[in-house]
């Protein structure tokens, strides 16, 4: 399942007006790649932190600076809310209507700071924009946005294609994959502000609320963990609006899109409004990252992609970072019409729900790796690869990402991967991806043994004594019907 309850692929929440409270925000490079063969991307990070309030100054992703001043809660420390008492949340934060009238409840409820969390996973720079003012707006003493592109493509994204985990036939695990990322780095930054709870907008029927706390359990299990839609009295989005007002949130005013979408750097989902029924053909206007097929370019595009232990490195030669070569292959995806999955698929919590992905990028990457295997894996690891790759993607899929299991399947991929190097070239045409050309310096393909001709290795003789011993439990059992 793509979204869950208004959580956009920013992930996060904002906080109430007329606060003496004011925002920080941060800024943080994202880690470099730790797979094999992949170029490592510099990142600027932040270099000075916050310390007792002080503001701090950081280098965005723009190389614009923003400033940014602390300045005292207006929570009284030494009472509770409506609920209970919590000292500081961490909240994901994307600036939606949903996650701006979360901080409020949070203050009303739990007597606590907020501080927002902002995960850039490569939802773009639109969803980034106005955060720090629609925090300050809502009342949140801290907006921290981090940076986390390479290390979602490296250290989430890589693991997967490189163990070819497809859910249920179809889909490529788009958000399942950035959950656990923007979870983790949420217990980072509850560490780092002190922080007693953490809290996210998902719903009570998605996937992401599980994914989200599996990760908050795994990596610090003290964390106290909030979900207001589990909570709270607010049905629908009449009701969010009436609360903002109530609490002088402002109503963010863009225009209410019919479908939930949520956009990563590896893909974009969407659900609702007609899709709800899976007989409805989606519409074309609905779709952002590509074409239609049949508006495709009439003439195809060959690429070469470069694979260093399971994972992509190169486009035609050039060596790009994860997150670099993801998103030029997304463009050059999108614009042939690739990548578009229509699906129904069997929620974590027990129902069915029908969801529209465009995985352009992910689509090409995964033909490309999946056709060099063909020649370096045998056949007995090619099976047991696709075996455990179907465990493997209903770990990630339930937000099991830090469980000892899926890490020791993650052993076994990088082990018999370890040869899978060489390049692919794939024709990109209308919608389809094919391959035209696939070399390895590890592969198991023998001209002198395949040929059609006689050679020194293999004699054609041989076959008739292996057909012979191959075949004979079912000789033996035609013997037995018959008498013999």
């Amino acid at each position: 399942m793509a979204t869950a309850g208004g959580l956009s692929g920013a992930v996060g929440i904002s906080a109430r007006p007329n606060s003496t409270a004011a925002c920080l925000v941060q800024k943080v490079g994202a880690l470099s790649n730790s797979l094999p063969g992949a170029a490592t991307v510099q990142v600027s990070q932040c270099q000075n932190k916050a310390r007792n309030g002080q503001a701090i100054r950081c280098a965005m992703a723009t190389g614009k600076e923003h400033g940014a001043v602390t300045a005292a809660s207006s929570v009284d420390q030494n009472k509770g809310g409506l609920r209970g008492k919590l000292n500081k949340v961490v909240l994901a934060y994307s600036g939606g209507l949903d996650t701006s009238v979360i901080v409020p409840w949070l203050r009303e409820n739990y007597g606590c700071e907020v501080v927002c969390f902002t995960a850039d996973v490569g939802q773009g720079a639109i969803e980034l924009e106005g955060l720090e003012k629609k925090a300050k707006a809502s009342g949140a003493c801290q907006l921290v946005v981090k940076d986390l592109r390479e290390e979602f493509v490296s250290e989430y994204i890589y693991p997967c294609l490189r163990a070819g985990a497809v859910y249920e036939r179809k889909y490529l695990l788009g958000t399942s994959m950035a959950r656990p990322v923007i979870a983790k780095a949420m217990v980072d930054v509850a560490k780092e502000v002190g922080a007693d709870a953490v809290a996210h907008g998902c719903t009570g029927k998605g996937n992401d609320q599980v994914r989200f706390e599996l990760t908050f359990y795994a990596l610090n299990p003290e964390l106290k963990v909030v979900a207001p839609w589990r909570e709270w009295d607010i049905t629908g989005r009449e009701d969010a609006i009436e609360y903002a007002k109530k609490h002088n949130v402002p109503v963010p005013v863009s225009k209410k899109s019919i479908y939930s979408r949520d956009r990563n750097l590896w893909h974009l989902s969407h659900e609702g409004d007609i899709l709800e029924d899976p007989a409805n053909e989606p519409k074309e206007d609905m779709y952002m990252m590509s074409v239609a097929p049949e508006n495709a370019p009439s003439e195809p595009e060959y690429l070469e992609i470069g694979i260093i232990a399971g994972v992509p490195v190169s486009i035609n030669g050039r060596n790009l970072s994860p997150a670099s070569l993801l998103a030029e292959l997304n463009e050059i995806g999108g614009k042939h019409g690739i990548g578009r999955i229509d699906m129904v698929e069997n929620r974590l919590v027990g129902m069915k729900s029908r969801g529209v992905y465009e995985t352009p990028g992910g689509t090409i990457m995964a033909a490309a790796v999946r056709e060099l295997e063909a020649l370096t894996l045998d056949r007995e690891t090619m099976q047991w690869k696709d075996m455990v790759a179907l465990k493997y993607a209903e770990l990630v899929y339930a937000g099991r990402w830090f469980d000892p299991l899926r890490q020791s399947f993650d052993a076994f991929m990088e082990n018999i991967t370890a040869t899978t190097t060489g390049s692919v070239t794939l024709k990109l045409y209308k919608g389809s991806v094919n391959v035209t050309s696939r070399k390895s310096p590890y592969s198991l393909y023998r001209e002198d043994i395949s040929s059609f001709e006689n050679g020194e290795i293999y004699n054609q003789a041989d076959a008739e004594g292996f057909i012979r011993l191959y075949g004979l439990p079912t000789r033996v059992r035609a013997m037995l019907e018959k008498g013999i």
